[in-house]
């Protein structure tokens, strides 16, 4: 466990920044006070380390006739294992310092720096919920809203890894919802979808297409359009090689002969009888082949028509289904697939349905785990939470965790991401009032102190590894400043403590004190913070005690008040 005596926030160097010129001031650990007078700059300080953690910022803030402000930290994070993860997961390196630097420009071009490296704003707001924590009127809003009570209480009772599984059996069941309803709407459209995939389905089958058969049918009406024109060139063709007298053939039986009476003669001739023998058989076959080709020839009107009205039909369906018969087929297989998909849609919304129904079951029995343990953490903040408080001259305050049941008729309709109760936080400050919301509460000294109470009792669960005070004395005196002092320093066993205070009896509970001082040199204002000596710190208190008018009496009282304190 990180003991507040080990330092978080090492240094910190503010350029520009607002009435701020230039400031350096290194921290320790423990308990840090920061006093000084009204309007010296300490706001302004708490401004600056609000830069380092994401806040929003602006060209107000860069001190006049400047162009930029600078804000820069150094922080030990030696022992903070998850941060120093985080950092290295997010490609900044890994080391036992972190520096973060916030340039902010009036030219708008602001820059955010960790470990030398350009940055997000993003990225720096991640990392900055570990560092610091200020506990100022943004912090007292914070444990105000009702909706941080769950985490503030999961976080005490040490819940967060429970919540961590049921968050991700939470996200499974709603995603599963999520199927379901896109698998209900599409059962919705289903019959209208399913009665077009049929037509079409139907239409393509009714008309029995087959791949390629628009192109024979368009060479088949071709021929049927020129069948007078192919008979006639068909006959013509047989009758000059076959038919009529001194046709090709019967001349070519005379070349035969010759060739016969040449070889007897001179049988070097190249030229052999078989070979014109074959050649005279082929030329024959050709004619009876033209001649059988143009008997087979005849003008069907009849066939000519159908094959139009074909063509006709399958340009329809290639208009329709894709511009091929191949896109036709295709189309039909596609929407056979669907129907097949949309008939076993039923059946997959009654599986899913019977999942989440299984799954809804074990959700409710891993929330109905974190709501009872919450039960027994809120009776532990409970007792916790009274028992610092009335130190604090609240004695008979009740502090109480409420829990509103989200369950209705339907369980599922009201879990939620963080499970099925949302605990808020309820306090008495004094006898006879009725218990009320924190939310509720006006008076700043009781929300001040329970402020301080709350942190302390979560002071030990907390990851952060800074916190900072800022108007925790607010309508607080006497008595009660001294207790909420010793408060701090019990704090500041588990972290750095930075508080800043304008009571001299909670200043003297730290273990070193800083001035803030505003100082005026020719025409510009500046703010300076020094760490006091034991002289300085004396003069300090002595000066938080008497105002103005420094009596070696108030010295004297200051001087108990420090020794009384350590």
């Amino acid at each position: 466990e990180r003991s507040g005596r080990d330092k978080m926030l090492a240094e910190l160097n503010i350029r520009n920044f607002a009435i701020i010129d230039e400031l350096k001031v290194a921290f320790d650990g423990g308990l840090n006070m920061i006093s000084g007078e009204t309007g010296a700059g300490k706001s302004i300080i708490i401004g600056a380390v609000g830069l380092l953690l994401g806040d929003r910022a602006n060209a107000d803030m860069i001190r006049s006739f400047e162009d930029a402000a600078v804000v820069e930290a150094l922080f030990d994070i030696r022992g903070q294992d998850g941060l120093r993860a985080r950092v290295r997961e997010m490609g900044f390196g890994d080391g036992d310092e972190l520096v973060v630097r916030r340039v902010v420009s009036r030219s708008g071009k602001n820059r955010v720096y960790i470990n030398g490296q350009l940055s997000s704003l993003a990225s720096l707001a991640a990392i900055g919920e570990s560092l610091i924590n200020i506990c100022g009127q943004h912090e007292h809003q914070m444990i105000l809203n009702p909706d941080n009570h769950t985490d503030i209480l999961d976080e005490f009772g040490g819940l967060l890894p429970l919540r961590t599984a049921y968050r991700e059996r939470y996200d499974r069941y709603r995603s599963l919802q999520e199927k379901l309803r896109g698998l209900q709407g599409r059962s919705t459209i289903r019959a209208e979808r399913e009665e077009l995939l049929r037509y079409q389905i139907g239409e393509i089958s009714q008309a029995g297409v087959r791949a390629g058969e628009d192109a024979a049918l368009t060479e088949e009406k071709k021929i049927l359009a020129n069948v007078q024109k192919l008979m006639d060139f068909a006959g013509a063709a047989y009758e000059t090689l076959y038919g009529k007298g001194g046709s090709v053939l019967a001349e070519f039986r005379g070349v035969v002969s010759a060739v016969k009476e040449i070889r007897k003669i001179d049988t070097g001739l190249k030229l052999s009888e078989q070979e014109l023998e074959e050649l005279y058989y082929r030329i024959e076959e050709a004619a009876f082949t033209l001649r059988d080709y143009s008997k087979r020839l005849s003008f069907d009107p009849a066939r000519l028509e159908a094959i139009d009205e074909r063509l006709e039909l399958l340009g329809r369906l290639k208009r329709k289904y894709g511009g091929t018969l191949d896109a036709i087929l295709m189309k039909q297989a596609e929407a056979e697939r669907e129907i097949a998909e949309i008939s076993s849609l039923g059946e997959e919304i009654e599986a899913l349905t019977k999942n989440i129904a299984a799954e809804r079951e074990r959700l409710m029995e891993v929330a109905a785990e974190l709501s009872s343990k919450r039960r027994e953490a809120a009776a532990a903040l409970k007792q916790s939470v009274e028992g610092e408080i009335r130190t604090l001259s609240m004695e008979r305050a009740r502090f109480e965790v409420v829990f509103a049941d989200l369950r209705g008729d339907r369980d599922e309709a009201a879990l939620n991401e963080k499970g099925m109760d949302a605990p808020e936080f309820y306090l008495s400050a004094n006898v006879g009032e009725e218990i009320k919301p924190l939310r509720g509460i006006a008076s700043g000294g009781e929300l001040s102190r329970i402020m301080l109470v709350l942190k302390k009792v979560l002071a030990r669960t907390g990851s952060v590894g800074t916190i900072v005070f800022d108007e925790v004395d607010s309508g607080i005196g006497g008595a009660t400043a001294e207790i909420i002092g010793q408060k701090l320093r019990e704090v500041a066993r588990h972290h750095q403590v930075l508080c800043i205070t304008h009571l001299p009896q909670i200043a003297c509970c730290g273990d070193r004190h800083y001035r803030v001082v505003k100082r005026v040199a020719g025409e510009r204002t500046n703010t300076s913070v020094s760490l006091l000596s034991g002289e300085e710190r004396l003069e300090e208190i002595t000066r938080m005690l008497g105002g103005v008018a420094l009596t070696q009496k108030t010295k004297e009282h200051a001087r108990e008040m420090l020794l009384a304190a350590r």
